[in-house]
């Protein structure tokens, strides 16, 4: 959901490079484990469906502020797993640069935001079920986390980077990044929701998909305890 539209040039280069640096490495230890522990078939059709649905919800943009939109991050990380997830983020902002959607230079930035969102809605989602909480409120509290977490990622590079060619003192730059990561916040509360009905309806119909199978004492939401 978050996303840094700066364009190139925004940052300066030893930002850049700290960004991209992390960036390859977060890539490069999720292809490592993903490598080392093998993908199942399940997840490879998760992965083509999320990063599809992900790239096409991320391409309709609500320029209020530099630029707010939704891009199922965190559903796509509760269905298609951390790694898988951190990896579509990875594809859906090299595609979205190359339509001009952010900049190639952002590449590393934006894929730590994204990939976050992902990685914390996965893990949240499982803590939140083996506390016993329903899909829905489990699923959307859990993007909703996920989400708030790339919101916060976002603000963070950017004041940390600081922007080129900016008037703004560092104070006053924090403070602009403050609204907007609030923003994002607001919108990520509106996009959980759409997560619970979405993971809901799957557990009701392939609770498979969400990792869990059926059984004679699965509740209405077809997740087990």
């Amino acid at each position: 959901m978050a996303h840094i539209h700066l364009g190139e040039g925004s940052f300066p280069l030893w930002a850049l490079a700290l960004w991209t640096a992390l960036g390859v490495a977060l890539v490069a230890g999720i292809v490592y484990r993903t490598r080392k522990g093998g993908i199942e078939t399940r997840q490879i059709a998760l992965a083509g469906i999320g990063a599809a649905a992900s790239f096409a919800v991320f391409q309709l943009n609500i320029p209020v502020w530099g630029g707010i939109h939704m891009n199922l991050t965190g559903l796509v990380g509760i269905l298609a797993g951390p790694l898988l997830g951190a990896l579509i983020a990875l594809v859906v902002n090299v595609f979205s640069a190359a339509l001009g959607h952010g900049a190639v230079g952002l590449l590393g930035a934006n894929t730590l935001v994204n990939a976050s969102e992902a990685i914390v809605a996965y893990y949240a989602f499982r803590g939140l079920v083996r506390l016993d909480w329903d899909t829905f409120p489990a699923s959307t509290a859990a993007a909703t986390v996920g989400l708030a977490t790339g919101a916060l990622a976002m603000g963070g590079i950017i004041v940390v980077s600081g922007v080129n060619g900016s008037a703004l003192p560092r104070a006053d730059l924090a403070v602009a990044v403050a609204g907007l990561v609030g923003l994002n916040l607001g919108v990520a509360v509106i996009e959980g929701l759409l997560t619970g009905f979405v993971v809901q309806f799957l557990a009701s119909v392939r609770p498979d998909l969400i990792g869990r199978e059926s059984s004679a004492a699965d509740d209405n939401t077809g997740v087990t305890a």
